[in-house]
């Protein structure tokens, strides 16, 4: 179980990232929800998806997990900071700070756990009761999202109106990281 547990914050730290990222924006209470949502649900239930499909697939996605997640993100951070500018340039209509549409959650979500259908596959390998994997990473995800959002709120307060833009850039960067394999 502790070895679970430990999985389950290595995959999350990702999470804390972005929601990190997320946070810097300046997101309210229920976008706040839909983010925990969302990435916990992704989180709980790609390893599902993963056992579900087995291990041929493992070896064809393999190392291209981390640049389809990576670039996936990278995109949502540059869609970002062009909606800021775009924002920016043009005084009329303005979109709320942080407003992460369900679009952008579900990719964000989905490019944050393509590394869960491997651990997927690898939890089927090692016998370990899928439906408590799927709990506890999921659980994990929530808390850390949750976390990231918070600190990100925190930092993104000492932004003002440039939180969406630092968002953005903290996004590609974190597009970066995970792509090189250094998170």
């Amino acid at each position: 179980m502790i070895a679970l547990l430990l999985v389950a914050i290595a995959l999350g730290i990702s999470n804390l990232a972005v929601a990190v990222g997320i946070g810097v924006s300046g997101v309210r209470g229920a976008v706040r929800a839909r983010v925990a949502i969302v990435f916990g649900l992704f989180e709980a239930g790609m390893p599902l998806i993963g056992l579900a499909i087995g291990r041929t697939v493992s070896g064809d996605l393999g190392s291209a997990a981390r640049w389809v997640g990576g670039g996936l993100l990278a995109a949502v951070g540059c869609y970002q900071a062009i909606e800021w500018l775009r924002e920016r340039n043009s005084p009329g209509d303005k979109a709320a700070p942080g407003s992460w549409g369900t679009g952008k959650l579900l990719v964000s979500g989905l490019a944050l756990s393509i590394d869960n259908l491997i651990v997927g596959f690898a939890l089927g390998a090692y016998h370990v009761n899928i439906g408590v994997a799927a709990l506890v990473i999921g659980v994990v995800s929530v808390a850390m999202a949750l976390i990231g959002l918070e600190v990100g709120g925190r930092v993104g307060g000492a932004f003002g109106e440039r939180g969406e833009l630092a968002g953005g850039v903290v996004l590609v960067a974190i597009g970066a990281v995970i792509a090189a394999g250094w998170l």
